[in-house]
């Protein structure tokens, strides 16, 4: 009953695809020592190379020699080669170039190129007596190409007790993988069942790895998780194939995606060993849609992918790029769709000339450089820019590169190409990783990509920039061209990246939305298991500290209390002893908890607030490290650094820090020596946080404040997967954990956004020209000559924007910054809103122009300036202390709420900040941050002194000995003490067992200042 059971799903799914014009195929015509079907494979031949077949048998002397000789090649060939390339390209016979399948063509220009295509022979065979090392082991289903196999399937079902797993299980160990057909013939094996799809590239006994091919419990739907969808026609995996199986599919995924890459090290070097890529369903799906969406509507249509962090993004993008350079429009003119038709083209028609991929990722490069090439042997098709612009420009303009790799500091010249190569159209995909674009390096790169100065940045008052960003801003800046089509893939998209980039949709409520044209969510990602739950094992620290006013009594002055209180916060977080008492913990935790995760190849991350934090917590941590004598013998522990640019100590003027210096090598080397067995810990500050794919980094250290995306994309750096990797470990200092669950709600799920109003422009128009600071005779005139350029411009703007500027001079404080909040976000939300609403109105271009020029000539207040300290604060008290252990964070459901498509009014300051003396602020943290705080808590020395003077016996010896007998006797009592409260300051604890002339100093400043201070109390 069970064979029956199974044998009638084997029948239906073969029915199925004989409807599609798949063949039924002969168990028996399989030839186990050659590991293919000699009938199938010499009917394609004979059928669709007849003159290629006659002169092999010519130069073979008969029929049944040339027949053997060519089917002996043609093994001989799939076993050195593999399957994918030999069906690619073909094999050589005695001179004679030989196809072994033939691909879609492109468009139909050409007849024979179709009729070639038609005369591939896909058949279904059951029950395949496949082993060489067990002759009665039978495959459920096999497919073969032309006589070639190419993928196993089991199938199990649930009326005969058995699930996908069993089948799973069964590949697992009663399939022998060094049999020949698994071993060098069939490129993957599906395990199905009528609900679930798994599916491998790869035999390895019990350690095979499969992984999910389910389109998703609800596909299209925000809320999408692992599984798949009642299907009303039949069985949840009919999509299998209805679809996938196809004849046109079929031959498509072995012909433009199944991808056999080089095995490389961790130091990005070949092995020597090969590991097949076939897509995962997700990935097949949106290149399908994408292709389907451009050849429909045309250039100049952007398109937003979100996909979640291991994705398999770097692949998906390969495929679409290799899939965008060779699509043509439909094959007739009843096909044609609107889009394209209104873009001028016509049937047979390429949709893009030029495909431009913007990635600065070396891995991605390479890998994107090595799956083109597998797929198209042309030279010069696909171009890295590893030189200069001109270089770029030349691959733009030039007639045979067809992909083109280059970085986004490099996207102006495409811009500019896109403008003046006359009838070109560029695809451009965009990676939103870009690691090094962050802090001052991406403000300089937002400087070349939007064309303003460095200062008209700062003016724009902007603080976290990313590479969505940059894009965004780039775009934005050169204005909408018809001729630049954009697939933007993010898994974090922004309210602007959706505007720009995503579909309009109606939701249920029927409100509008900005919305992704394909999703695969985090959640389904991590349902799936492709990526691990970053918020499964959260841990949070709470800093407890007290601060005493320094300038004495009489010096109290007023500070404004907002940015006080940030100065003071910011002032604590740098304090010695509060970034050596975290650098204890970090390191010990390393130690007993993650060290010996993922066979003791584990990795952490610190994550800092700034440049100078990163420094301080690297050399605290490696001081620890050192100290202990960590560095040495086995299980060795070292930490590197990594932050842009060149450092100066703000303390120490003369000391000026690069991350090169204090780690010993190039920048550039830092991911691979990171990943080596040599460093564990790596502290960063404003790179590394973003783009940055470590499959070994476990655990996170957080000192830095995190929210929104930020916070997103900064602990998705752990949730990559790897062999032994089953968990990831947060600790954070700083952030409580319902905060960060918070901020994982807009993408957890589908994230949109709400459209931005346009009126809103008329509104900052208004309270503008309202203020009476511009004129329009001057506006005109300074207009004019930007849109004239020439030497002369610069000189004419200033005349024409000085009497605006003095004008704004005379207002009082709130109203100048106002008036220059208000010009800044009219300038930022007309760049963003012309792109998506088409204005016709010059009033609006004309104040944008003037505005975009006038906003760098109105500086800031000094009153939004930060609070410097000095010598004001004096920290008293300090305490790291654990406040929740392994908390479970993770996400059950996302948020149904829109980001918000708000974009700012301009209305500057709505209020005074309120000002309030030093010591009230510094009373007011107390109170917040300084609770359970005792004498005993007083750091460095202090600490054991007055826990010592709580304790009654000590007193009583101090008030009835002398002094040398009181020292006598305080030696054991301070060791006991320091053991005591080791946890609250492991460096004293160290200090004391190891160094001699430490605790000798020690116990002669504890010992005389706790006597006199127990006997002057009892005097007093």
């Amino acid at each position: 009953m069970k064979a029956h059971r199974e044998s009638a799903f084997e029948e239906w799914i073969e029915q199925q695809l004989a409807k599609v014009a798949w063949l039924k195929g002969d168990p028996a015509a399989y030839n186990r020592s050659l590991g293919l079907s000699e009938r199938e494979l010499m009917a394609f031949v004979r059928a669709s190379q007849p003159e290629k077949w006659e002169r092999l048998v010519s130069l073979h002397g008969s029929e049944i020699v040339a027949e053997q000789k060519l089917v002996r090649r043609v093994a001989d060939e799939l076993s050195a080669r593999g399957t994918v390339d030999v069906l690619r390209r073909g094999v050589k016979d005695m001179g004679v170039n030989v196809d072994l399948a033939y691909f879609a063509p492109a468009h139909g220009l050409t007849s024979e190129l179709q009729e070639a295509y038609d005369a591939n022979r896909l058949t279904l065979v059951r029950q395949l007596h496949h082993s060489e090392s067990n002759p009665a082991a039978s495959l459920d289903l096999v497919l073969f190409v032309n006589g070639v196999p190419t993928a196993t399937a089991e199938i199990k079902t649930h009326t005969a007790g058995q699930r996908v797993e069993d089948a799973i299980r069964q590949y697992r160990t009663d399939r022998n993988p060094t049999d020949l057909i698994f071993r060098a013939r069939t490129v993957v094996h599906f395990a199905v069942d009528q609900d679930e799809v798994y599916m491998t590239t790869r035999l390895q006994g019990p350690d095979t790895v499969f992984l999910p091919f389910n389109m998703g419990s609800t596909p299209g739907s925000p809320d999408c998780g692992k599984g798949n969808p009642l299907n009303p026609h039949g069985h949840r995996t009919g999509y299998l194939w209805e679809h996938v199986w196809t004849r046109e599919t079929w031959l498509d995924l072995l012909g433009s995606y199944v991808h056999v890459e080089h095995v490389r090290d961790e130091a990005g070097k070949k092995t020597g060993q090969t590991r097949t890529i076939f897509p995962r369903y997700h990935q097949w799906d949106a290149v399908s849609k994408l292709l389907a969406a451009a050849r429909e509507q045309g250039p100049g249509h952007n398109k937003l992918v979100q996909h979640s962090a291991g994705s398999g993004k770097s692949n998906t993008i390969a495929w679409l790029a290799h899939r965008l350079s060779r699509l043509h429009t439909a094959v007739d003119d009843a096909g044609l769709g609107e889009g394209a038709r209104a873009a001028g083209l016509g049937p047979n028609e390429p949709v893009f000339d030029k495909v431009v991929i913007i990635t600065d990722r070396t891995v991605l490069d390479r890998q994107l450089q090595d799956t083109v090439a597998s797929f198209d042997h042309t030279p010069g098709m696909i171009v890295k820019i590893d030189k200069d612009s001109r270089q770029l420009r030349d691959a733009l303009e030039g007639k045979q590169a067809r992909i083109i790799i280059t970085t986004l500091q490099k996207f102006p010249v495409v811009a500019e190409s896109a403008n003046t190569v006359a009838g070109t159209r560029f695809a451009v995909i965009a990676d939103e990783a870009h690691s090094s674009q962050t802090g001052d390096a991406a403000k300089d790169l937002k400087a070349v990509l939007t064309g303003q100065t460095r200062a008209e940045i700062e003016a724009e008052d902007e603080q976290e920039v990313d590479g969505q960003d940059l894009l965004v801003a780039s775009v934005e800046a050169r204005g909408k061209q018809k001729n630049l089509t954009f697939f933007a893939f993010t898994a974090t998209p922004k309210e602007k990246t959706l505007g720009l980039f995503g579909e309009r949709v109606i939701d249920s409520a029927g409100e509008p939305r900005w919305a992704p044209f394909h999703l695969y969510s985090m959640r389904q990602a991590i349902e799936e298991g492709f990526i691990l739950d970053m918020l499964a094992n959260y841990t949070t620290y709470a800093t407890y500290y007290r601060l005493a006013n320094g300038l004495g009594l009489d010096d109290d002055p007023e500070l404004p209390k907002g940015r006080a209180a940030s100065a003071l916060a910011r002032w604590v977080s740098l304090h010695p002893s509060n970034i050596k008492q975290r650098a204890e913990i970090i390191v010990e935790h390393f130690r007993h908890h993650t060290a010996s995760r993922i066979g003791g190849r584990a990795k952490a991350m610190v994550v800092t607030p700034s440049r100078i934090h990163a420094v301080r917590y690297h050399r605290a941590i490696s001081e620890y490290i050192r100290e202990k004598g960590y560095d040495r013998g086995d299980g060795a522990l070292r930490a590197l650094v990594a932050f842009s640019g060149t450092l100066t100590d703000p303390d120490n003027p003369t000391v000026v820090c690069r991350e090169s210096a204090i780690n010993g090598f190039s920048e550039s080397q830092l991911p691979e020596r990171f990943g080596g067995p040599e460093y564990q810990v790596l502290v960063v500050a404003e790179k590394y946080q973003t783009g940055f794919d470590q499959p070994l980094l476990h655990t996170m250290y957080v000192a830095k404040k995190l929210a929104g995306v930020n916070a997103v994309q900064t602990l998705s750096r752990l949730n990559r997967t790897h062999a032994g990797k089953e968990d990831t470990f947060v600790l954070d200092f700083v952030n409580r954990g319902e905060e960060i669950r918070e901020a994982f709600q807009p993408w957890f799920t589908e994230t949109t956004a709400t459209p931005a109003d346009p009126n809103l422009l008329y509104n900052l128009q208004r309270r503008i020209l309202d203020a009476s600071i511009i004129d329009s005779a001057e506006m005109a005139a300074a207009v004019d000559a930007v849109l004239r350029g020439g030497p002369a411009a610069n000189a004419t703007l200033n005349r024409y924007t000085d009497p605006a500027v003095a004008r704004w001079h005379d207002l009082d404080e709130d109203d100048r910054e106002g008036f220059r909040t208000a010009v800044r976000d009219f300038v930022r939300a007309y760049a963003y809103l012309a792109q998506i609403v088409p204005f016709r109105d010059p009033e609006l271009e004309q104040l944008y122009y003037h505005g975009k020029y006038l906003i760098t000539r109105l500086p800031r207040t000094d009153s939004s300036g930060s609070v410097d300290l000095g010598d004001a604060v004096v920290l008293t008290h300090l305490r790291t202390e654990l406040l929740a252990e392994q908390e479970v964070l993770s996400l059950t459901e996302g948020s149904d709420e829109p980001l918000p498509g708000h974009l700012g009014e301009g209305r500057g300051k709505q209020h005074e900040e309120p000002m309030d003396r030093l010591s009230e602020l510094i009373n007011a943290l107390n109170e917040r941050f300084g609770m359970d705080l005792g004498e005993g808590d007083r750091i460095w020395f202090e600490q054991q002194q007055a826990a010592l003077a709580e304790d009654e016996d000590v007193r009583l010896v101090a008030l009835n000995n002398d002094f040398r007998q009181f020292e006598v006797y305080l030696e054991p009592k301070v060791q006991e003490k320091v053991v005591q409260r080791h946890e609250a300051n492991d460096s004293l604890f160290q200090a004391f067992f190891d160094k001699p002339e430490f605790k000798e100093q020690m116990l002669r400043w504890i010992g005389r200042a706790l006597y006199d201070g127990i006997r002057d109390d009892r005097t007093g």
